[in-house]
């Protein structure tokens, strides 16, 4: 008897969750774009407190990304496009980052009336995020 999701590749979506999270250090770090997205923020990351919590924050977007990756891997499966090697990781990537992800910002930056530069500095994350994941889960057999 098989249990649930036991035909994914576990593997696979713990790198790509990795990696994804590792993205995010890079995007958002100064060499990249941290100072717009402070500035969009208006965060002051010299007050007292405005680190508090960081490990938590850490800790929980490297598990919510790996549910983003879980959902990538049984899209892939479902499509029977795991070991279709990278070009279908980065459509599937490509797809679900702009369709769900990017969207979802947008909705509700377009309700907190956000900057545009916010929501391209965000959604441009999380799509390109979702095609390194993408790439690896459908790279990896």
């Amino acid at each position: 008897m098989s249990t649930l999701f036991d035909y994914l590749n576990w593997p696979a979506i713990g790198v790509a969750a990795i990696a994804y999270w590792v993205l995010g250090s890079l995007w958002y770090s100064p060499a990249v774009f941290a100072k717009k997205w402070i500035a969009y923020l208006k965060i002051d990351v010299n007050a007292p407190g405005a680190k508090k919590g960081m490990g938590l924050m850490l800790g929980g977007s490297l598990v919510l990304l790996f549910i983003q990756a879980l959902a990538i891997a049984i899209i892939a499966e479902r499509l029977h496009i795991r070991g279709a090697g990278w070009m279908g990781g980065l459509k599937l990537g490509a797809l679900t980052g702009v369709c769900f992800c990017s969207t979802t910002i947008g909705i509700n930056y377009l309700y907190q009336k956000s900057p545009m530069g916010l929501f391209l500095i965000n959604a441009g994350y999380s799509i390109v995020g979702n095609i390194i994941a993408g790439i690896i889960i459908c790279m990896w057999d």
